[in-house]
This record gives C-alpha cells, sequence and structure tokens, in this order.
C-alpha cells in the first residue's frame, strides 16, 4: 500500500476516534477542542494523498475508491453529530448529504460504462468550504458567534 492510500486509510480511522471526542464533549475535558483537532488533521490527510498520489504517480484503483468514501464519511459523520448537537438544520444536512451519494452513485455508474468523472475545481472548493463551516460550527460558531449571527 502506497503512503497516499496509508493517508486515506489513516482518515477513515480518525473518523470514530473524532465521532468519540466530540460525542462525549461534555465529559471529555476539551473534547470538543480536540474533535475539532482531529477533524481538521483528516482533513488536511485528505489534502495531502491527492497531492502526493498526483505527484509520485501514485494514483491506484483503490485509491480512487477509497478517498471519496473516506472523505464522505468524514464529512457526514461531522454534519450528523452537528445537528444531534443543534447547530446545524437537519434538513440542510439531508440536502448536503444526498447531494454526496447521488453524485457518488451517478460516477460509478459512469465508471461502469468506462466514462471517468474527474473531480473539478468547483468540487474541491465545496469540499474546503465544507471543512471550513463544519470546523467554524465546532468550534462554537466561531467567528459567528462575535457578530451574532
Amino acid at each position: 500500500m502506497n503512503l497516499a492510500n496509508k493517508l486515506t486509510v489513516l482518515r477513515i480511522f480518525l473518523i470514530p476516534v473524532f465521532m468519540i471526542f466530540l460525542l462525549n464533549r461534555l465529559e471529555i475535558p476539551y473534547g470538543a477542542s480536540i474533535a475539532a483537532g482531529i477533524f481538521i488533521i483528516a482533513a488536511i490527510t485528505d489534502a495531502l494523498d491527492g497531492y502526493i498520489a498526483r505527484k509520485k504517480n501514485q494514483i491506484t484503483t483503490l485509491g480512487k475508491f477509497m478517498d471519496p468514501l473516506a472523505d464522505k464519511l468524514l464529512v457526514s459523520s461531522a454534519l450528523i453529530s452537528l445537528v444531534q448537537m443543534g447547530k446545524i438544520s437537519v434538513i440542510a444536512v439531508v440536502i448536503i448529504i444526498a447531494r454526496e451519494f447521488t453524485i457518488s452513485i451517478l460516477r460509478a455508474v459512469a465508471a461502469s460504462e468506462g466514462i471517468v468523472i474527474s473531480a473539478s475545481w468547483w468540487g474541491k472548493g465545496k469540499t474546503i468550504t465544507q471543512i471550513v463551516a463544519i470546523v467554524a460550527l465546532l468550534i462554537n460558531n466561531f467567528p459567528f458567534s462575535y457578530i451574532n449571527f
């Protein structure tokens, strides 16, 4: 297994650790902050694995499958937890998760027909925006809590 795939596997293993700290944030000192830190580390592995795979020519079929799966699991678990915490609307989360999995299904159907749909800069921008928003919500709506938002 190459380095890029190892980073993807690490991201998948970080998800339950993130969830443990987040869901037990009231019992664990600094649990929410630790959860946010773990989420940030997991998000960084997302950027690194793709960069390494492209730069070192380590793009694999396994990586093409696991990377988007890891991304969706990480973001979905965070969003669902934020609903449980009362920080985001369930409707917004359902729309976001439905969109993510619809795109995944469409990509899988296209791949079965031999058509490869690569990630676009719009998709990467969406992911960055989601990650920044999730981190902001995880750390008590920062910076929005300071502007009465």
